[in-house]
């Protein structure tokens, strides 16, 4: 992507924590915001805080879970507003409440249906025209939840390591084209998301300190974007252990679930 601060940005996700501060963070006069969410009451919330701060903003009541729906309104903000910034970042949590729960298979396609083909469903529509354009920037939210595996979330986890995986596939070809491709790793943030989560939450983070962070590095066109740094360490040691070794380290910190007493 060419040199300056991007003008034209779309970001899922925008109705509630990491996305509606990203939003936030975003918004400026010159700024145009394409803000998409699930939830009619708090988009428009986050619709009046960007305007007040000078931006431009034209949003949608969408499900990325809807391939047509998204195609079509993406199109039609990129045909006039060539996106310059497309952040990913919708998406769905699924904790274990105890050793008995179990995510069935309509549980685990609910997830990746918003997490994995949500961002597919607002990536792709957009790749072909940046590549075109020989111009862009890509960010796919994916989770330090994506580097090891958790009994409490596998759903979860495994959507997350989907679009690693997937980002991490496709950016060497992006970069081909002059389309750049940023991976973020956030640890806790505190947001809804993170408030129903029953193991313990180190180093947690504010959804306004997260979207700072995020645009900052993003700015500097970091590959990856992994945060706190201790967490993100952490994580990134599990894999080297051995996978038992690595299961008890989990367990210990309350990610196992509890049998019921």
């Amino acid at each position: 992507m060419s040199e300056g601060t991007p003008r034209n940005i779309v970001i899922t996700g925008a109705s509630a924590g990491i996305g509606q501060a990203l939003a936030t963070a975003y918004a400026a006069p010159g700024v145009t915001l394409g803000l998409v969410g699930r939830n009619a009451g708090r988009l428009e919330a986050c619709v009046r805080q960007c305007r007040q701060a000078g931006a431009e903003v034209i949003s949608a009541e969408l499900d990325v879970r809807d391939p047509i729906a998204m195609a079509d309104w993406l199109h039609a903000f990129d045909d006039n507003h060539p996106i310059d910034l497309l952040i990913a970042n919708a998406g769905v949590a699924s904790t274990l409440s105890s050793a008995r729960d179990w995510e069935d298979l309509a549980r685990t396609r609910e997830v990746f249906d918003t997490n994995f083909y949500g961002a597919m469903h607002t990536v792709l529509p957009i790749i072909g025209r940046m590549r075109a354009r020989r111009h862009g920037q890509v960010a796919l939210i994916s989770s330090l939840a994506a580097i090891r595996g958790m009994a409490i979330s596998p759903a979860y986890c495994a959507s997350k390591s989907a679009i690693k995986a997937y980002g991490e596939s496709v950016r060497p070809l992006l970069a081909r084209d002059g389309v750049d491709l940023s991976l973020v790793f956030p640890g806790f943030v505190k947001t809804a998301m993170s408030d129903v989560f029953p193991g313990d939450k180190p180093f947690l983070w504010s959804a306004d300190k997260a979207a700072r962070h995020i645009r900052a590095k993003l700015a500097a066109n970091k590959a990856e974007i992994a945060f706190p740094g201790l967490l993100a360490f952490g994580m990134g040691l599990l894999p080297l252990l051995p996978a038992r070794l690595a299961d008890s380290i989990l367990d210990r910190l309350s990610y196992l679930p509890r049998e019921e007493h």
